[in-house]
């Protein structure tokens, strides 16, 4: 007996969302749901004020493939933001990435020159063979960058002293000896014009889908709508947690409305101290070059992962790698279930990769 669907996609995220549009274009029967009350996943836009606000963390796209640039562009326009955070540290602010604005801002030097053999002097003095993030990182870029830049924000990120972190969370970081603030190398990068939300509307657009409909309350019910499966949820929440737990870092967000129309000239700002609890402020409007009248920011503080809590960031250490590994063991021999995204494969993936990976997916699973 032919069931009513041919794919159920567990999740209206990047994965899901694509995997949902080209099943569609494909003839396929399609239904998507979602366990929160809209869709879109963590790129979902509340428009607060006329801005719309980032409502699970920034997400700026960008990319140097150019497949999944002309897939995106051919369903969206995009706007010519171009990520330039800065690092508040003691109220003095410096440029990310690394560059000769950041060096000349610590140490005065204005060559590239000055700013190398500043950076080579510190790092003669670190660990040869680092053992913990601490190590790494000195022997990168020396204490002068770690200290100011480094310790106290990746600490609160991750619940952790660097000493008690894995060296690999830092395997190279990235220092340029030139003048330009330009965070990503990527050759494509911006925002939607209009937000996230118009992505998330084109992608579904007449894909069947529903949103307050978590998997797991009637998961029978569900299984047994469709003849595969898309799951991008918790891979371990999939098998029961039949291994035990994967571990995560999540966030939470204190979002106000101010009556002034710029609060930072800049859309991200870092506060690396740690004596600060949040680790950056977002101000929304700048994404998009807002000129209204009001201004929205959101303070962003890591939290420890708890049930019930939304997971963001996988803890990709040697126990948590481990743990995956049985569960992706298990994903692999599934015939009619397909594992996507940063949940469902324990990784954490910028937007082009999770639109590549579903676009591959879609592609590897149906053919002939």
């Amino acid at each position: 007996m032919s069931k009513k669907y041919d794919y159920l996609i567990v999740g209206s995220g990047l994965f899901g969302a694509v995997f949902a549009y080209q099943a569609k274009r494909s003839g396929k029967k399609v239904l998507v749901i979602d366990k929160r009350p809209q869709l879109g996943g963590n790129i979902y836009c509340e428009n607060i004020a006329g801005v719309n606000v980032h409502k699970y963390g920034p997400h700026i796209f960008h990319t140097s493939n150019k497949t999944v640039w002309d897939f995106v562009t051919s369903l969206v326009e995009f706007n010519n933001f171009i990520n330039m955070p800065l690092a508040n540290y003691r109220g003095k602010l410096y440029n990310l990435p690394f560059n000769m604005n950041t060096f000349y801002a610590l140490w005065g030097v204005t060559t590239p020159q000055e700013a190398a053999q500043k950076i080579a002097e510190q790092k003669r003095r670190a660990a040869a063979e680092p053992q913990n993030l601490e190590e790494q990182a000195l022997a990168l870029v020396g204490r002068d960058i770690y200290e100011t830049l480094i310790k106290g924000y990746t600490e609160k990120q991750w619940g952790r002293q660097c000493t008690e972190l894995p060296a690999f969370i830092i395997k190279r970081l990235p220092v340029r000896f030139t003048f330009d603030n330009n965070y990503f190398n990527d050759r494509y990068q911006g925002i939607p014009v209009g937000g996230y939300n118009k992505l998330s509307a084109a992608l579904l657009q007449d894909v069947e889908t529903k949103t307050g409909c978590d998997f797991f309350t009637d998961r029978s019910h569900w299984e047994n709508l469709a003849d595969k499966i898309v799951y991008t949820g918790e891979i371990d929440r999939y098998y029961d947690y039949k291994f035990g737990k994967l571990e995560y870092r999540s966030l939470r967000w204190e979002t106000e409305i101010l009556d002034c129309t710029n609060y930072q000239g800049s859309a991200l700002v870092n506060y690396t101290e740690a004596a600060v609890p949040y680790t950056r402020i977002i101000e929304h409007k700048h994404f998009e070059f807002g000129t209204q009248a009001q201004t929205i920011i959101s303070r962003e503080y890591p939290a420890e992962w708890q049930e019930g809590a939304e997971p963001f960031y996988p803890i990709n250490d040697a126990k948590n790698t481990a743990l995956y590994n049985k569960y992706a063991e298990l994903a692999q021999k599934e015939k009619n279930v397909i594992f996507g995204g940063r949940l469902a494969e324990y990784k954490y993936y910028d937007m082009d990769r999770v639109m590549g990976r579903a676009l591959k997916s879609f592609e590897v699973g149906n053919r002939p």
